[in-house]
């Protein structure tokens, strides 16, 4: 039986000046950080967004703390992790057109330790330095973009040949770096691995009298579908119906669970009929199977860190957040001379376009599109000491800039001017402390989407965007999230005036970026 954290649900309102609290204190105790990130997650793929998906622990985390229905990301890997980790837009910090250094821009981590807090990192990156270089203390993981779960390096003697589309992938162990990595462990799991290391510091710092801030950032679900038989087996025959099956069956459940109601309209189906499959039906549902025992191994994960957390006796005053860094990729990477069956190290294989529709239901598209199936995430929040009224779901538009403001108020950290002799940029997001303690989100400027030729602005309940050179569509967020029915021939004023306000935003955005 799997283990994970037990919650104490229906908590009271906890004031918040009394957050993290302890009797005798003369302030606050700051609160520990966690914040986990998923790969190429989408909107649906885990339980309390509707999956059939068995996601236990982070359900947990929602039943006793918040699920978000309207937070952003980039619909990209990079530049989503350049905006969680500065507060900043992609375009201004150099992290818009490939991976790099970050510029004009101070890190979370490096703000964190400067006020007193243990910073810690495993996981995927996907940048050019090294995480040590950017203030935290400790970091195991992916440097790159990509990798073989099981043997990110080169082949090693008795086993196959790892499928991966290069062997020279960036792999950091604390200031050194490797290319490649080969792990000596025949056990090697990136997710697992990712997690042991992060508890090993959890072990190695306690005591030590400082609050942690741990960024875990895994690299599941991404390409390639890799799992272990265990997790595989699990889901054996759970996929025979089909996409349409388990995608009516996931917006049923986001219904019945309150995530959203009946007026929230299901995009159109993209997908080929399941009927029309033939023999590629076993394929498909194999697919899917891997991709949900890689969601599975992950939450199994994620619960060794949550029961880590509690047995340090420190899970009240811990505030987590789960989300993820676009959503499901329709992207296929076909490399020859690869064997075996999906699922295994020696195979590379990828989600592909249907399953994508299935992942991101109820919305349209998906990773690389700024329409909703390719920039929203499941965003669950979860601070027993610091979240009044647990149990409820969030309409509060957020976006990963907002991060940096939320993570420095919850630790009372001071955002600086300058940092380490160079200018840096002021963030350009707001805290969601105030949607913490269940009040309103006071943010007046609208948020802005720019990355492969897709394109939006959202302010308030109006959304523009468009898809590679396509024209601007408008669509009304309060009735149509989905975004089936485009007014932009109705309200041509509001097309006219958000398209002049992304205008203005790219043109500033990337100056400050090419000034860096």
């Amino acid at each position: 039986m799997r283990t994970g954290m037990r919650f104490l649900l229906g908590l009271g309102a906890v004031l918040p000046a009394a957050a993290g609290a302890v009797a005798g204190d003369a302030a606050p105790r700051r609160p520990n950080i966690v914040l986990i990130l998923a790969d190429d997650l989408g909107w649906s793929d885990i339980g309390c967004y509707g999956a059939e998906v068995d996601t236990p622990n982070l359900d947990r985390l929602a039943a006793g703390g918040i699920r978000f229905t309207q937070f952003y990301n980039t619909s990209k890997c990079f530049p989503s992790r350049a905006c969680l980790l500065t507060g900043l837009y992609a375009q201004q910090c150099g992290m818009d057109r490939a991976p790099g250094e970050l510029r004009n821009a101070v890190t979370l981590a490096e703000v964190l330790r400067a006020a007193g807090y243990r910073t810690l990192m495993a996981g995927k990156h996907h940048g050019t330095e090294n995480p040590c270089d950017r203030g935290f203390d400790r970091y195991f993981g992916l440097r790159d973009g990509a990798c073989n779960y099981f043997n990110p390096g080169r082949q090693r003697p008795g086993e196959g040949q790892p499928a991966q589309k290069s062997a020279k992938r960036a792999w950091c162990i604390d200031h050194q770096t490797y290319a490649p990595y080969t792990p000596p462990e025949k056990d090697f799991y990136t997710t697992d691995y990712f997690t042991r290391f992060a508890l090993g510091c959890l072990d190695q710092y306690r005591g030590e009298g400082k609050p942690f801030f741990l960024y875990l950032a895994y690299n599941a679900p991404h390409d390639p579908l890799m799992a272990w038989p265990e997790d595989i087996a699990r889901y054996a025959g759970r996929y025979r119906e089909g996409y349409a099956a388990v995608r009516q069956a996931r917006y049923g459940r986001q219904i019945a669970s309150g995530l959203i109601d009946k007026t929230f309209p299901i995009s159109a189906p993209t997908f080929v009929p399941w009927s029309g499959l033939g023999d590629r039906r076993k394929e498909e549902e194999r697919k899917m199977e891997v991709y949900a025992a890689m969601i599975d191994r992950m939450d199994q994960n994620i619960g060794k860190v949550l029961d880590k957390i509690r047995s340090m006796g420190e899970e009240e005053n811990t505030l987590v957040l789960f989300c993820s860094d676009n959503g499901a990729s329709g992207e296929v990477v076909r490399l020859s001379g690869g064997t075996g069956e999906i699922g295994e190290m020696t195979r590379w294989t990828s989600l592909g376009e249907d399953w994508m529709n299935v992942c991101n239901v109820p919305f349209r598209f998906g990773k690389n599109s700024s329409f909703e199936g390719g920039v929203c995430t499941p965003l669950v929040a979860y601070w027993p000491a610091g979240i009044s009224k647990p149990g409820r779901v969030s309409r509060e538009t957020g976006h990963f800039i907002d991060f940096m403001p939320t993570l420095l108020e919850a630790a009372g950290a001071a955002y600086p001017k300058t940092y380490g002799g160079r200018s840096i940029l002021p963030y350009e997001g707001v805290s969601l402390m105030p949607v913490f303690r269940g009040e309103a989100l006071a943010r007046k400027a609208p948020l802005f989407f720019q990355w492969a030729g897709g394109r939006a602005v959202r302010e308030g309940r109006w959304k523009l965007v468009s898809r590679k050179r396509d024209d601007w569509e408008l669509y009304d967020m309060e009735t149509d999230r989905a975004e089936l029915r485009d007014l932009s021939a109705e309200q041509a004023d509001v097309v006219r005036r958000l398209a002049g306000l992304y205008d203005a935003w790219l043109a500033r955005c990337q100056a400050q970026g090419q000034g860096g």
